[in-house]
């Protein structure tokens, strides 16, 4: 009877609290938030400034008495103050914009954690929810809940396999009976070819990025196979030697060389994972082929480098930055499906 009347109040929640971008989808309405994972806050005072793309704006540029923080590194929580005021601030900004009484909601809310996340992290986690006014806090493994959003069937008794490359974390895993069967969790993806590029750029050509235009680059020009018209992408910095700012043409043969290490590992955790799967899942892997989700699975020739190393058909999910955050919103009219993936904390 109580939770019935919570939820006469509160807007039950599916949250993607992923490393680069937060996302929030509202039981029965959608995705409403699409932010950055980014807080801004005074160092003295730990006053919350900006949360989202208004922090995003302030990185690299702060004075002293400002940091611009990002809550999560590599998946899992950094800065738990942090995770709590951007969790907390998103829950009263949705309730406020419904017309609900601010202080009053208590939602309930289903999170996307990496797969390898330890039990320690996984509490970490939930107490953030639960201290930023949850009722209640379900955690669920990414790769689940991708595979959920992207709509695979995954209660049937057939293999999927699906490379989820976000911000912080590469998880590849083997699905099937509503669980997963093998899995790889990675701890490489979209912020380490960010780094690449900064070092790259620092080494060849004596320029010093900031993380906001290394990841402008990898958008504009990243590849990991050749394009049909190689582009050029001119970037400013500041210069090592001189210290005033300086424009280079960076080209996509350049970056692709750079990003290459970076993707080879990702391509043999899919193959380490393939050789781990039982044969008879291989067969329907091979049947449906391997999706990609995560913002990072975009880059431009991944799919068919990962289909020449795997020799099956690889495909990207439709909108693949959402999936995670649409297997939540999934979650929240199923709760059957959420008892069988909901991970066990003890």
């Amino acid at each position: 009877m109580l939770d019935f009347l919570w939820q006469l109040v509160s807007h039950d929640l599916g949250i993607d609290l992923g490393t680069a971008n937060t996302f929030v989808f509202v039981k029965n309405k959608g995705i409403v938030i699409r932010e950055p994972s980014v807080v801004a806050r005074n160092k003295e005072t730990g006053k919350i400034l900006a949360i989202g793309s208004d922090a995003k704006k302030m990185i690299g540029k702060t004075p002293e008495k400002i940091e611009a923080v990002r809550p999560l590194n590599d998946g899992v929580i950094a800065d738990f103050d942090a995770c709590l005021s951007m969790l907390s601030y998103y829950i009263r900004l949705i309730h406020q914009s419904h017309g609900l009484i601010p202080k009053i909601p208590k939602p309930k809310v289903i999170i996307g954690v990496p797969s390898g996340i330890t039990e320690v992290e996984s509490r970490a986690v939930q107490d953030a929810a639960l201290s930023a006014g949850c009722r209640k806090a379900f955690l669920v493994e990414e790769p689940m809940l991708a595979a959920i959003g992207i709509g695979l069937p995954i209660k049937e008794p057939s293999g999927q396999l699906l490379i989820d490359i976000g911000g912080g974390t590469t998880e590849v895993a083997v699905i099937s009976l509503s669980g997963i069967v093998v899995e790889r969790c990675l701890r490489v993806a979209g912020d380490e070819m960010d780094e690449a590029i900064v070092n790259f750029a620092r080494l060849k050509h004596g320029l010093v990025l900031g993380v906001g235009s290394a990841e402008e680059i990898k958008i504009n020009i990243g590849s990991v196979q050749a394009m049909p018209k190689e582009k050029v992408f001119v970037v400013r910095g500041r210069d090592l030697e001189s210290g005033l700012p300086r424009s280079v043409k960076m080209t996509s043969v350049e970056i692709r060389e750079t990003l290459m290490p970076i993707v080879q590992q990702i391509v043999t955790a899919m193959v380490d994972t393939i050789e781990e799967t039982p044969p008879e899942l291989l067969g329907d892997i091979l049947k449906h082929g391997i999706v990609m989700s995560g913002g990072a699975s975009q880059l431009y020739g991944l799919d068919k480098l990962l289909t020449e190393a795997s020799k099956m058909p690889v495909w990207l999910a439709d909108d693949p930055l959402t999936c995670v955050v649409r297997g939540c919103g999934k979650l929240l009219t199923d709760d059957k499906l959420l008892k069988k993936v909901k991970l066990s904390i003890g």
